[in-house]
């Protein structure tokens, strides 16, 4: 005897759980779960219609979507028996969407003391020293060994992430965060979420580039960005966060030391000794404000030629001087992570917007650079006076 035929409310039970797998590109959770689903409806003839609540108006990933619900609810009822309509949250359920992705929590700096995400700043004593380069890298590598990791872009008169990560138009523009009401959910590129103010800034003209634009701002505007990127970018729960920082001890350095008083910090140096007080004076400036700094990245040192021999084109020692220098009078001495060789292919990478650690992890300078990653990943967590969210029984 045959099996009864399913009824229109069995399909739809099927199809909605089908619908399950359907992510959200830009929040990268499932549609059922952000109660993106209006609604399921069968007839009696097998087919299918799916009502679709997108977050905004002109959602960027409206195609995309469309086509995964297709798939996914015809995979139940079969080739061309689906339907699938496109509709906008209203503001209502826009807030409950948010106030869901927060988990209850009142907006704010999630980063803070007290988190459980080990939060990394990158720094400098200088510009020049390929600082943004090593942290769009690391956090492609850090990414890659299955860590979730969000990426800010403190360098606000000198951003340049959004390029070294290829989140840029035909324009060579930054692409723009959706804004869902007062949240931002940060682009995500070979999987780092990733902010900057670059994807903010507008071209002079119609067709121009915004990466020529400058930013001019002084110390209370930069604190105000900052901060608005720790508490209106939702990043969702993080393994990492890691912020490139402006060269320098300016306004940035300082405001860091306010909002994330938690983090470790990266020094980023060249190997010429005389690179070494410059760089050391980042780091200083991170204790003082209660900061940790946790290791020193020389780069642009020796690479081997075409003979075999080491050509050290910027000398030799500084990053090893700079560590030693940092880790006087501390009870735990600053290591040297990795001494990243001179690579032709290091740049490129950050030209065409595909990091090194990605295209070629076998270069030498994306050995050192996973070495970084491998390092930090095995620091031990500091849990001293930090909230475990554990209920024992």
């Amino acid at each position: 005897m045959p099996p009864p035929e399913p009824t229109p409310g069995d399909l739809e039970t099927r199809v909605r759980a089908s619908l399950g797998s359907v992510i959200d590109p830009e929040i990268r959770r499932p549609i059922t779960e952000l109660d993106m689903v209006g609604g399921v409806t069968a007839d009696d003839a097998g087919r299918v219609r799916v009502d679709v609540r997108l977050t905004i108006v002109g959602c960027p990933a409206s195609d995309r979507i469309e086509r995964d619900v297709r798939e996914a609810a015809e995979q139940v009822a079969g080739t061309g028996n689906v339907e699938v309509e496109l509709n906008v949250m209203t503001p209502e359920q826009r807030q409950a969407l948010t106030e869901r992705l927060r988990g209850g929590k009142a907006r704010g700096n999630p980063f803070g003391p007290g988190t459980l995400t080990r939060v990394i700043a990158v720094t400098s004593g200088k510009g020049g020293v390929g600082k943004s380069t090593l942290t769009a890298n690391l956090a492609v590598a850090l990414a890659a060994r299955g860590l979730a990791v969000g990426l800010i872009d403190a360098d606000v008169h000198g951003f340049s992430i959004p390029g070294l990560l290829g989140l840029v138009d035909e324009h060579g523009n930054a692409v723009k965060p959706t804004r869902v009401d007062d949240m931002i959910l940060p682009p995500v590129a070979h999987g780092v979420k990733v902010i900057s103010i670059g994807m903010f800034v507008e071209p002079a003209e119609p067709g121009g580039r915004a990466s020529s634009v400058a930013v001019a701002w002084r110390g209370p505007m930069l604190h105000r960005t900052l901060s608005q990127f720790l508490t209106d970018v939702w990043f969702g729960d993080l393994d990492v966060l890691l912020l490139d920082l402006p060269p320098g001890t300016g306004d940035v350095a300082i405001s860091l030391g306010q909002l994330l008083p938690n983090a470790e910090v990266v020094v980023v140096t060249t190997p010429q000794p005389a690179a070494a007080d410059v760089a050391e004076r980042s780091g200083v400036v991170a204790r003082q404000t209660g900061q940790r700094v946790v290791g020193v990245v020389e780069n642009m040192a020796a690479f081997e030629g075409a003979d075999g021999a080491l050509v050290d084109l910027f000398g030799a020692g500084g990053g090893e001087e700079v560590a030693a220098r940092l880790s006087e009078g501390q009870a735990e001495p600053v290591p040297l992570l990795a001494s990243v060789p001179l690579s032709v292919a290091l740049r490129r990478g950050g030209d065409e917007g595909v990091p090194v650690v990605a295209s070629e992890p076998d270069d030498p300078a994306a050995r050192a650079i996973e070495g970084v990653a491998a390092a930090l990943a095995a620091r031990p967590r500091d849990l001293q006076g930090r909230r475990l969210d554990v209920t024992v029984r």
